[in-house]
């Protein structure tokens, strides 16, 4: 995000044994010591403990709520439009971003489109896909310039009306972030103003009536389950909760004024997790290679 304070990816629960998406880059190798020691030489003291402010930061699942269609924005054209015009006749991937966040914003985009590459669903035809920037000072031009970034990052212009940016004032955004449980927070920037967020990464997928059947937490979306997701939301089939991830993201150091990693527990909770499922793995191919050995001693 541009200039939110921590960062950290928390799971409240795992299932199926398979790890939350962490917002941490984790590029390299990083022991104990280099971790800390880059900590200390960046940021100073890194704590464990979340921020207030992220006490606010939640995304309370509302499954089968319905979302404001009577909530007015204006898309990237400038036009004056109604969140129920992308209602009526197919699902809806809803997503709330803020178009000008550097950090996780475009992470979550990015994610979205890279597994709606791999769907075989076309936007505007099968779906129609909806960005609210939860900033009340962003404006259809900013909209309309990352929609053509993404646009283009998806391969396929034709698809440009299943696209859509939104901006809009402070009660339309508050009405559709509280319809779906997003909270975020304002934050400080390096001048004081509070004119950055705090925020956590979601999507939801709405059925065609703009109730909300499923959310996707993270950054990282499996097509297989999008797609699943789209299916159903078609069908009018509402899904289950998931499970709960709060992410929180990076922190602005005024005195570095610069953006900088957290990377403390996470890396270290990554590593271990790595090298226990690399561990596992090679034990199992090594106890797999001495039984046949037993099995078939001459080759």
């Amino acid at each position: 995000m541009r200039g939110v304070r921590t960062a950290r990816t928390w799971t409240m629960k795992a299932a199926g044994g398979l790890l939350a998406p962490a917002l941490v880059c984790l590029l390299a190798p990083v022991a104990r010591g280099q971790v800390s020691s880059y900590a200390n030489k960046q940021m100073g003291q890194v704590s464990d403990q979340a921020p207030p402010v992220l006490d606010r930061v939640k995304v309370k699942q509302r499954l089968n709520a319905q979302v404001p269609l009577d909530a007015e924005f204006r898309d990237e054209s400038g036009k004056t439009v109604r969140l129920g015009d992308y209602f009526g006749k197919k699902p809806v991937v809803l997503s709330l971003v803020y178009f000008q966040c550097k950090m996780v914003c475009p992470e979550e985009i990015n994610g979205l489109v890279s597994a709606l590459e791999m769907v075989k669903f076309v936007p505007g035809r099968d779906f129609d896909v909806v960005f609210v920037s939860f900033d009340p000072a962003e404006t259809p031009e900013i909209a309309a310039r990352e929609k053509a970034v993404y646009l283009k990052r998806y391969g396929h212009p034709e698809t440009a009306n299943g696209w859509h940016f939104l901006t809009g004032q402070q009660p339309a955004i508050n009405a559709v972030s509280s319809s779906v449980g997003f909270q975020y927070a304002r934050v400080p920037g390096p001048d004081g103003q509070m004119s950055q967020f705090a925020h956590a990464s979601a999507i939801e997928i709405l059925t065609a009536e703009g109730k909300i059947a499923q959310y996707y937490l993270g950054v990282e979306y499996p097509p297989n389950d999008l797609r699943l997701g789209l299916v159903e939301a078609s069908a009018g089939k509402i899904g289950s909760p998931v499970d709960a991830i709060l992410t929180y993201c990076y922190r602005y150091d005024p005195q570095l004024n610069r953006h900088s990693l957290v990377i403390a527990r996470v890396v270290q909770l990554g590593c271990l997790v790595t090298v226990f499922g690399l561990g596992g793995y090679m034990t199992m191919m090594f106890r797999r290679d001495v039984e046949r050995d037993r099995k078939y001693p001459n080759g």
